[in-house]
């Protein structure tokens, strides 16, 4: 059992963390089965990054001098969104789900110890966003991808709810960002 919240944020935390504990179990159940599973941790390790360095190299190769900018301007945006996740993590320190809630199974292991906001999701909301608009007919693919991305935090026992919805704000507004600089 965690230690008792002593801060008002650790306090409202808390009550946020017991109002989703429902939904975290419920999509947490998906990971008991060996093919969403899987699914699951290929999109969340696809997350950690290497799919997003593959389509910063490959937009340049396919598309040419034209996807340059926006490849940089998404390096860039990437970078940014790192250092605000790194900064927020530190600051809100929320416990994950499988380390509050005993009957949350951890299916994969975590990049680091604490859940607020969820960086895969921010990042696959970046990226998705601002390739799908100057690229269109990636839509398709990374859409989709961001989707499973960020479902795959839930199910996996890695964030909560909130954490993913932070997260995909977080990207929306980076991707904002740089598609106004592209």
């Amino acid at each position: 059992m965690p230690e008792a919240p002593t801060s008002s944020l650790g306090v409202w935390f808390a009550r946020v963390d017991a109002a989703e504990y429902r939904i975290c179990r419920s999509l947490n159940h998906g990971a008991t089965f060996p093919v969403p599973r899987r699914i699951f941790q290929v999109a969340s390790r696809l997350g950690d990054g290497i799919i997003w360095y593959v389509l910063l190299v490959a937009l340049p190769c396919v598309y040419g001098r034209h996807a340059l900018r926006p490849a940089v301007v998404m390096a860039l945006t990437g970078a940014l969104g790192l250092v605000v996740y790194k900064v927020i993590k530190r600051a809100f320190v929320r416990e994950r789900p499988f380390i509050t809630h005993a009957a949350i199974d951890l299916a994969m292991p975590p990049l680091d110890r604490y859940s607020f906001p969820s960086g895969h999701t921010l990042h696959a909301v970046s990226f998705a966003l601002q390739a799908s608009i100057h690229f269109p007919q990636l839509a398709w693919v990374l859409v989709p991808l961001a989707l499973t991305i960020a479902a795959s935090r839930v199910v996996l026992g890695l964030h909560y709810p909130t954490d993913v919805l932070a997260g995909a704000i977080l990207g929306a507004s980076l991707g904002g960002l740089g598609l106004s600089l592209s």
